[in-house]
């Protein structure tokens, strides 16, 4: 089995179905009472968010939109990941926690009309609460910050790669050192 396939074929059911477990667990679990972990750190709050991250919504049902866009971007992924090269531990990795987070959500989404199960949280920060989440929400996060760190090292390589050539092509460089056929 290839690398990539491995890595994907780990990551993706692992965060799916912890995502479902917890939200199923959340379901009955918090449905009277909120719970706290970690000393009250960490307070456990079912709700229900019909709108993107942080609770953004488009229109009143704005499922139908968020329905759509996810399978766009789950198609982007997809050739994301077809692109990365076997050995692309970071990027494949990061592309493996979006997917997961988003097949979590979408799938909350597509079940019912009272939105992504999110149970984690608010956090008090001081300043600011941090809105109520979940496992798929982690994973995307993580691994949209995983991507970013992907794509800005590639982008650093192929400016590392572009000035060795630039260096080589340029006269005195590399290409026309003494003993060297030009």
């Amino acid at each position: 089995m290839r690398p990539k396939h491995l890595i994907f074929g780990v990551t993706f059911p692992a965060i799916v179905s912890l995502d479902l477990v917890t939200k199923s667990w959340a379901l009955d679990a918090l449905a009277v009472q909120s719970r706290e972990l970690f000393g009250g750190l960490m307070p456990l709050t079912l709700a229900f968010n019909k709108g993107a991250a942080f609770g953004m919504r488009v229109g009143e049902d704005s499922r139908w939109f968020f329905i759509p866009v996810t399978l766009v971007a789950l198609v982007l992924l997809g050739v994301l990941y077809r692109q990365a090269a076997d050995r692309d531990f970071l990027r494949i990795t990061s592309i493996a926690l979006v997917v997961s987070g988003a097949v979590g959500n979408l799938y909350d989404r597509v079940r019912w009309d009272r939105g992504v199960v999110d149970f984690l949280g608010p956090v008090d920060l001081g300043l600011w609460n941090f809105p109520i989440f979940n496992v798929a929400d982690i994973a995307i996060t993580c691994g949209a910050i995983l991507l970013a760190i992907s794509f800005w090292i590639e982008e650093q390589q192929e400016r590392a790669r572009d000035a060795a050539a630039v260096e080589l092509a340029a006269p005195g460089g590399a290409a026309d050192a003494p003993g060297e056929p030009s």
